[in-house]
């Protein structure tokens, strides 16, 4: 697994909104609208608390993510940066 991602600071895109759903969230970007599916409640826990944290590294331990499945949620985390959904943060902006 490639590291690189897990060092960077990422946001949620200020043009998706979440919604919760029993199955996790379901993801819409209003400037491309594409639709997206989060189907794990731990992935929408990370998805959300990426601005809250200096890197993703922070915010799969924050979550509590096993270390052990942390490729899985960067696959994931990367098919969200490939549609906009995240993006890298541009700013170090207040971290809580």
């Amino acid at each position: 697994m490639s590291t690189e991602m897990l060092d960077q600071p990422w946001d949620l895109s200020p043009a998706v909104a979440l919604r919760p759903e029993p199955f996790g969230a379901m993801a819409y970007h209003f400037g491309n609208r594409k639709l997206t599916f989060l189907k794990r409640m731990e992935l929408v826990g990370v998805v959300r608390a990426l601005s809250a944290h200096p890197d993703i590294r922070s915010a799969l331990l924050d979550v509590g993510v096993p270390e052990a499945h942390w490729p899985g949620y960067v696959d994931a985390l990367r098919g969200l940066a490939a549609t906009d959904m995240i993006r890298p943060r541009t700013s170090q902006g207040a971290v809580a």
